[in-house]
């Protein structure tokens, strides 16, 4: 393990293990080991010397140092090999290579075999060891907090992306090629937008974002993103700018979580809470919230608005010969066939069984003017609902089968206008002009007054 790093304030002792086999060379380092301030007399003394690679891995294998100075030259290994050897033994244990070469090329040979630094003997004094140990400690450190920040970042379920401040990606980890298909290497130098970009999203959606992030603050929300293979996926995204030590943003991070789930569950719940599970038509709670906004949009405008509440005829011989099953494809038809009367602003809904409710908004600005275009779609209702039904089912064991059924409507209508009647009063009064229409001897339209 180790030990936090000596300071100025605070001098800590540390450990050293010292691997040198030259006796004039090892007489330099002792003095100048004493004059750094590395080391703190005590019980027992914190530097350990080795003349050998072979005996200073025994040591360290007993007692593991927090630093280890080593000759490149040594009886029994000489080279970058010497390197190597030790922090294979010495993992994470920094390594001060000694050498009598001022030779460039090797010293970043050194440092690329795993050396934090390195000094030649006869031109360094104690300040530079100082120097080179502390330095070489708290790079270590550095080293193995970036270590276990990138394992703790490849580890996480969400995709991170880290850009420049032109958006091209620079590094990102596993949990991003697996959202996305892409890998890092195909990542790397492009821009997210290039790799997912869906076209789900307008202009304002991005100026937005970058308006934010460009301006130091996060920015977070939902978008939908493209996967490498074409398919579409819900993600919770948060970028966030990262800034230099002058202010100025260097860098974004996003953050990425697949909500492609949580968004079906959501959009599942509402579809139960809201729509018929037979005809997917809006269900009664969903029309009462649309009737108080219709309501509503009709006292602002002035215009007139129409309910229709409709009831089919001859429904109940269907499940009583054929079975509900049956009666649920004619019920299907019904909603398919009211659907192409109306315009897309209405509103269609499946009240239960056979009933069924019609609601027309902005009409004329006249009552009058209004009762007819009601009435026209009332009638273009009952002549579409009065058609035969070609009904195809099997019954389990059966052959299938194909029939013939007639079934007629009956339309009760009642206009409002502003807020003149509450919701309840005019689905009574829609009800009661349809049983109107019914005792008035079925497919028939009865407008209320």
């Amino acid at each position: 393990m180790i030990k936090k790093c000596m300071s100025e304030t605070s001098p800590q002792s540390i450990s050293i293990l010292v691997i040198e086999d030259e006796p004039g060379d090892l007489g330099l380092i002792r003095a100048h080991v004493r004059l750094s301030g590395l080391v703190h007399g005590g019980n027992k003394d914190p530097v350990v010397w080795a003349k050998t690679l072979a005996s200073g891995i025994a040591a360290a294998q007993c007692n593991k140092p927090d630093v280890v100075l080593l000759d490149l030259s040594l009886p029994d290994s000489v080279g970058l090999s010497t390197v190597q050897a030790m922090r294979a033994t010495l993992p994470g244990v920094p390594v001060v290579v000694l050498t009598g070469h001022d030779d460039r090329v090797l010293a970043i040979a050194a440092l690329q075999a795993g050396a934090q630094d390195y000094l030649v003997k006869g031109q360094f004094d104690h300040d530079a060891l100082g120097r080179a140990v502390r330095n070489a400690l708290m790079r270590e450190a550095l080293k193995s907090r970036l270590h276990l920040f990138e394992v703790a970042l490849n580890s996480v379920a969400n995709g991170i992306v880290i850009t420049d401040i032109n958006a091209h990606i620079q590094w990102v980890n596993p949990a991003f090629t697996q959202l996305t298909g892409f890998s890092l290497e195909q990542a790397l130098g492009r821009k997210p937008g290039e790799l997912t970009k869906s076209g789900k999203h307008n202009p304002a959606f991005y100026q937005n974002m970058w308006k934010t992030i460009l301006s130091g603050q996060r920015w977070h929300g939902e978008i939908v993103n493209r996967h490498k293979d074409g398919s579409l996926h819900d993600e919770a995204l948060a970028i966030a700018p990262v800034t230099g030590g002058d202010g100025t943003i260097r860098h974004f991070v996003a953050i990425l979580q697949d909500i492609t789930e949580r968004k079906q569950a959501e959009e599942q719940i509402r579809t139960l809470a809201f729509y018929d599970a037979l005809t997917q038509l809006p269900n009664r709670r969903l029309l009462n919230d649309r009737l108080g906004q219709t309501m509503a949009a009709s006292k602002r405008s002035g215009h007139y608005g129409a309910l229709m509440f409709l009831d089919m005829d001859n429904f109940k011989p269907l499940n009583d010969t054929y079975g509900h099953s049956v009666g649920d494809l004619l019920l299907i038809e019904v909603a398919h066939r009211l659907t192409g009367c109306v315009r897309e602003v209405d509103t269609i809904a499946r009240f239960g069984g056979d009933e069924f409710v019609v609601m027309l908004s902005d009409l004329d600005e006249d009552k009058a003017g209004s009762t007819a275009q009601a009435g026209i779609v009332a009638e273009k209702i009952r002549t579409a609902l009065a058609e035969p039904y070609l009904l195809t089912f099997r019954h389990e064991g059966e052959a299938e089968t194909t029939i013939g059924h007639h079934c007629t409507s009956s339309i009760g209508v009642v206009l409002f206008i502003n807020h003149e009647a509450s919701q309840e009063d005019l689905l009574k009064w829609a009800d009661m002009a349809m049983y109107q229409a019914k005792n008035s001897g079925r497919n028939r339209i009865c407008i209320y007054e």
